[in-house]
């Protein structure tokens, strides 16, 4: 037993030095100014920067609309799923798995080739307006749509477990031998007991929006993560100091995550 302990530690230790390392290492580059000693410019200076908020906000505004997408898309098909066909289950398994197997470029690519041939084929069509709608750069939902696909295999994995963990034919009957309709036992029986497991899957579509950089980079947008790499060109230190904050609050927000996911409603004893 005491060996086993030791090298548990061990790989705990190796793990935290693998990220903890480049870490450290990116805030001593942020801090340690040649000739000037410590300073927090890099920082301060984060907020004043141009196009700072304006990246975040868009890369904000585009992760609330994928979670509430891929949610709306996923729960419904899960459930059902679930209680009515569950042979399909390898079957949609592996269709939700399939944007883990396509490189970014080649799906890119694809997105690419239908919205330049939509304008060409479709001008005389109301559809025209759609394709040009879906890639306003104020709000482009051309990459809603591309990060929902993205982010299928991580909201399916979270999902399915939570699934997993709850009898949803039961929950289901039970809402509707009460009279429940099919939407309200969804709503007030399943997505209850489903809390933490929605937590997990828009906590997870959040870091990947957040994150995400080929795709808009490629088609020409400038959310967050492009907005860093293109600072970076001039300001490295700044570029360097934006990642670091980034990464702290996805921290804080995967411990936020992980406290309000586990607290559970006291039982009330008559």
């Amino acid at each position: 037993m005491a060996r086993l302990n030791l090298w548990r530690w061990g790989v705990l230790a190796l793990a935290g030095l693998y990220f903890l390392v480049p870490l450290a290492a990116s805030v001593v580059f942020t801090v340690d100014v040649p000739g000037q000693g410590i300073t927090f410019d890099a920082y301060t200076q984060i907020f004043s920067t141009d196009g700072f908020v304006s990246a975040l906000l868009l890369s904000l505004e585009l992760a609330l609309a994928t979670i509430a997408v891929v949610l709306l898309l996923m729960v419904p098909a899960m459930v059902a799923l679930r209680l009515g066909a569950p042979r399909l289950r390898p079957v949609v398994e592996v269709v939700c798995s399939l944007p883990l197997v396509v490189p970014p470029i080649a799906f890119v690519a694809g997105i690419g080739t239908v919205l330049r041939w939509g304008p060409d084929h479709l001008s005389r069509t109301p559809l025209f307006e759609t394709f040009v709608a879906i890639q306003n750069p104020d709000f482009p939902f051309v990459l809603v749509l591309a990060y929902v696909v993205m982010a299928l295999p991580f909201v399916y994995r979270a999902l399915d477990a939570g699934l997993r963990a709850v009898d949803v034919r039961t929950l289901v009957e039970a809402a509707r031998s009460c009279g429940a309709g099919w939407p309200q036992a969804l709503l007030q029986a399943v997505l209850p007991n489903l809390r933490g497991a929605l937590l997990n899957a828009s906590f997870l579509t959040l870091a990947l929006v957040l994150g995400e950089f080929t795709v808009a980079q490629l088609l020409g947008f400038r959310p967050f993560a492009v907005w860093i790499v293109n600072v970076s060109g001039s300001q490295a230190q700044l570029s360097v100091a934006v990642s670091v904050l980034s990464l702290l609050v996805t921290w804080v927000l995967l411990l936020v995550l992980a406290g309000f996911g586990g607290r559970t409603r006291p039982t009330s004893r008559g």
